[in-house]
């Protein structure tokens, strides 16, 4: 569809207030990509109310009903990859094979749960005498998604896909950064057999939504990616009564033993530090080098920063596109910014002459501090732009104790040669995802995904594997007798 609305009751609908926002290519400002429902609270009362009417016939269909529409979106995301491609680059600005790797993953995501909408099972348990004890599933009824920019389908995928699955219905609401991202997932599914009204897409900024969506009765669940000063207000709202999966920041490090190959730390580094603009949870920002390899690798992370061709993300020669908003672009600038207040040194870029930059979008070189010590702002917050602070360390005991002093615990990586250190590194290390001689970035389709400390309130996993489709249903204990 052209138009840009939101999806209540069945209907494309505009706000009720007639308030908008615009969207533009964070490449090129001149590139108006849409305008937007700006949604209110009545709108959030509008969603909750339609989807409670609908979700119930949704959630005593035949599960393998339920399977055949997320396959057949899978099938409609593959048809058109290209165009969606395209529009994912215009709207967030990852490079065009960021892009279409991101909808293959999408894809991917809704075949794994419509697998799953066919194992959804109770158990049996022991009890004396001639009666039967047995558990069931059922759905919480409501799943409230919330969902980021920076992979505006996979992460929605992952939390929409094994709701619908389980038979519950959705309210979904994505970032205002990345609307039409989420209007195509909406309209694929419905396109796909989903019924008219078991989902809600909800446009507009959080601020004005979230509370009123959280705090509906008619929630069950809420599943959000995002920050950490956001996923505290949702814990504050959500009060005792609904579950959440809260999955947050991160500052991963990844430690360089001296006994690992310059080339091959510098690599993993740089990729962890700089992919995806260095706008993901799980990016590498700190770097720590035990030893005399210190020079090697940082020289070869710098040669890999300069390396990179920044532009617009539709030319298939750029190798990083922008920041995804003026927000983010702020925020980055300004933690440069105090990495030279603090008087950190820049390995690259140096201060004089700045690499030229494309005008018209919110662009930031690859930076890289060096020598910075673990009380620095720059090596304790998230930043979430392609920005990495290397220091030196004498030991793996110190490199650990400056990786677990953040609040964070997402993701971390460790190069070695040394099987016996590695293993002690995944026990040590205060992280829920664990990497040996591969970058923080890059998760497996299958595995469970989360972190500790800040980086997750740790009651459910999000993503797979054992026990992810606990957080979407909820058990009820069955005492047969005759």
């Amino acid at each position: 569809m052209s138009e840009h609305l939101n999806y209540i009751g069945g209907a494309w609908i505009a706000a009720q207030a007639g308030g908008t926002f615009e969207r533009r290519n964070p490449a090129d400002q001149g590139d108006l990509v849409g305008v937007f429902p700006a949604s209110t609270a009545a709108d959030a009362a509008s969603a909750v109310a339609a989807v409670k009417r609908s979700c119930g016939n949704w959630a005593t269909l035949d599960p393998q009903a339920r399977a055949g529409v997320l396959d057949k979106a899978a099938d409609l995301i593959l048809t058109r990859l290209e165009s969606l491609a395209q529009e994912l680059t215009r709207e967030e600005g990852k490079i065009l094979s960021a892009a279409t790797q991101e909808w293959r993953r999408t894809a991917a995501n809704f075949r794994l749960y419509a697998g799953e909408a066919l194992r959804t099972r109770g158990e049996t348990f022991p009890e004396a005498g001639k009666g039967l004890v047995c558990s069931i599933r059922e759905p919480v009824g409501i799943v409230l998604a919330i969902t980021p920019w920076n992979f505006p389908v996979s992460i929605p995928s992952r939390k929409i896909a094994p709701a619908l699955a389980t038979g519950n219905g959705v309210i979904y609401k994505p970032s205002e950064v990345t609307p039409l991202a989420g209007q195509r997932l909406v309209e694929i599914l419905l396109e796909a057999g989903l019924p008219a009204g078991v989902i809600a897409l909800i446009q507009g900024r959080g601020q004005d939504l979230g509370e009123p969506l959280i705090t509906s009765d008619a929630v069950g669940a809420v599943t959000f990616t995002g920050s950490y000063a956001t996923g505290c207000l949702i814990h504050r709202l959500a009060g005792p009564d609904k579950r959440l999966q809260l999955e947050m920041g991160g500052k991963n490090p990844c430690i360089v033993l001296q006994d690992a190959d310059p080339a091959r730390a510098a690599e993993i580094a740089a990729t962890g530090s700089f992919s995806l603009t260095g706008q993901a949870c799980t990016a590498t920002s700190r770097v720590l080098i035990v030893g005399d390899i210190y020079e090697e690798v940082v020289r070869q992370i710098v040669a890999r920063a300069k390396a990179f061709k920044i532009g617009n993300g539709l030319d298939p020669s750029v190798t990083m596109g922008p920041l995804a908003s003026e927000a983010q672009y702020r925020r980055v600038r300004e933690m440069i910014e105090v990495g030279m207040t603090e008087g950190l040194k820049l390995a690259f870029p140096l201060r004089e002459p700045q690499p030229a930059l494309p005008a018209g979008g919110y662009f930031v070189t690859p930076t890289v501090f060096i020598d910075v010590p673990k009380e620095s702002r720059l090596a304790r917050e998230e930043i979430f732009g392609p920005v990495v602070c290397v220091s030196r360390v004498e030991s793996y005991a110190q490199a650990l104790e400056y990786a677990n002093s953040v609040d964070y615990g997402l993701a971390a990586s460790i190069v070695t040669r040394d099987l016996s250190r590695a293993l002690s590194f995944a026990r040590d290390i205060d992280a829920g995802i664990v990497k040996v001689n591969s970058a923080t970035g890059g998760v497996g389709l299958s595995a469970p995904f989360g972190g500790i400390k800040h980086s997750s309130n740790q009651t459910y996993k999000e993503q797979a594997g054992h026990g992810v489709m606990d957080f979407y249903t909820r058990t009820k204990t069955v005492y047969l007798a005759s």
